[in-house]
């Protein structure tokens, strides 16, 4: 996969880009990410990118021409174009394996009072947003949404099951995990992780799961299609969960 990411302060995005999976990938060739400069595009000695908003009222909005010029010097008929938006569609895993499915990804990182509409009317496949909050930029959210859709490329994450297993990669959120030492300030590893029951362990796991699930999120329950193991796990873990209100 190739990614640019067209931004006013590359700073922000090249260092964590180079850290840990996504650095390995990198180096390894399964992944190529490009960092621009909106402002070397712009055609005036100062280098604006911004300028203030027609009609009034504060802040300053990114100009299009250099954002224009920026996108256009990295697409391709394969290229799919992305602006990091508050207005956009919520980012969720099902988007991810979309967008690792694609070939070229354009990331689009807004600042100030946003950019000019022409940019989203003109450029843009796709808006997305993280959340129902702001944040300074585009950057980190960018950030968080490569991060998410690398790891799902063949080959990126190690242990392909870690990715499949995950929370959002299924209808549950993940089980609890425990490493050594078996007792830690107290608190001991549950009895059936160390009983090398495999059956015992695998139900146990699926049930914290549901229970995970039922506790932080019972509206992913309502979608899920839930196997008859499942629906009887779930009954106990709701009498369970009543008899300690």
């Amino acid at each position: 996969m190739k990614i640019d990411v067209l931004t006013i302060f590359p700073d922000m995005v090249s260092v964590p880009l180079q850290q840990s999976i996504l650095g390995k990938a990198q180096q390894a060739g399964q992944i190529t990410i490009d960092i621009h400069d909106i402002r070397t595009f712009t055609i005036d000695r100062h280098h604006t990118v911004d300028d203030t908003p027609y009609g009034g009222g504060e802040g300053m909005v990114m100009k299009a021409g250099p954002i224009f010029a920026a996108v256009e010097s990295v697409t391709t008929a394969d290229s799919t174009v992305l602006l990091l938006s508050p207005q956009g569609e919520p980012f969720q895993q099902k988007m991810a394996e979309e967008l690792a499915r694609l070939t070229h990804l354009v990331f689009i990182c807004g600042h100030y009072e946003g950019v000019d509409e022409r940019v989203r009317l003109g450029l843009v496949h796709r808006e997305i947003s993280l959340g129902d909050f702001v944040t300074s930029g585009g950057e980190f959210p960018a950030l968080v949404i490569i991060d998410a859709i690398c790891r799902l490329l063949p080959g990126v994450v190690g242990n392909v099951q870690s990715v499949v297993n995950e929370s959002f990669s299924t209808p549950f959120f993940d089980y609890p995990t425990y490493t050594r030492p078996q007792v830690f300030r107290g608190m001991a590893v549950p009895e059936v992780l160390i009983s090398g029951h495999h059956e015992h362990i695998r139900t146990w796991r699926r049930k914290q799961a549901l229970a995970n699930t039922y506790r932080h999120r019972p509206d992913l329950l309502e979608r899920a299609q839930l196997s008859p193991e499942d629906l009887k796990l779930l009954e106990q873990i709701k009498m369970e969960y009543e008899q300690k209100c």
